[in-house]
C-alpha cells in the first residue's frame, strides 16, 4: 500500500496529520476486531486507544517491514489477549454495546438489523474457545495469513491451522444446530 508507506514516512517525520489519517483509516476495523475478541465495547475502545498511544510513541523506533493494517490488527489482537487474561475472572456481557462500533450513517432500520446480526454473530463466536475464535476472526475478518497469526501468537503455523480448522468445524456445528431450531 503506497498510501500507508507515505503515511508511515510522514508519521516518522513527526506529522500529527499522518497519525490522524492512519487512525481514521483503520479505526473501524480495529474496533470491530477488539470488540469481537474482548466481547466488550468499552474494553475494545481501551484496547484500540492503547494500541494507538503505543504506536504514536514508537515513531522514532518503528521498523515496519510489512503491511500497516496487519501490524495494527496484530497489536489489537495481542492487547485483547492480554486484557482477556487480566479480566478472565469476570464475565462480560457487552455484546449489546457492540452496535456503537457500527457506522452511524445508516438508517435506523439498517442499524437495528446490523446491530441484531452483530449481536447474534458475537453470541455464536463466544461459544468458541478464545484461541479458535481469534484464529478464525484474524484470518476471515482481518484477512491475516495463518503464518502472520502464528507469529503474532507465538505458536507454530500448524497450531494456528488446527485452531482455525477446529473453530470452523465448531462454528458449522453451532450454526447447523441454530438452523435446526
Amino acid at each position: 500500500m503506497l498510501e500507508d508507506r507515505v503515511l508511515i514516512w510522514k508519521f516518522k517525520c513527526g506529522s500529527g496529520d499522518a497519525l490522524c489519517r492512519i487512525y481514521e483509516k483503520y479505526k473501524k476495523d480495529l474496533l470491530r476486531l477488539a470488540a469481537i475478541l474482548s466481547n466488550n465495547v468499552s474494553d475494545a475502545e481501551d484496547i484500540v486507544h492503547d494500541v494507538f498511544v503505543s504506536f504514536a510513541q514508537s515513531a522514532e523506533t518503528l521498523r515496519l517491514s510489512g503491511n500497516l493494517k496487519s501490524f495494527l490488527l496484530t497489536c489489537v489482537a495481542n492487547r485483547a489477549r492480554n486484557k482477556n487474561r487480566a479480566n478472565q475472572h469476570r464475565q462480560t456481557d457487552g455484546l449489546d454495546e457492540m452496535a456503537s462500533v457500527i457506522s452511524q450513517s445508516k438508517t435506523p432500520e439498517q442499524w437495528m438489523i446490523q446491530s441484531e446480526e452483530l449481536k447474534q454473530w458475537g453470541d455464536i463466536m463466544t461459544r468458541l474457545p478464545y484461541e479458535q475464535r481469534e484464529a478464525v476472526i484474524l484470518h476471515l475478518r482481518a484477512g491475516m495469513k495463518l503464518r502472520q497469526i502464528a507469529q503474532s501468537q507465538g505458536v507454530s503455523v500448524n497450531t494456528v491451522k488446527g485452531r482455525y480448522r477446529y473453530g470452523l468445524t465448531k462454528l458449522r456445528s453451532i450454526l447447523n444446530g441454530e438452523m435446526e431450531k
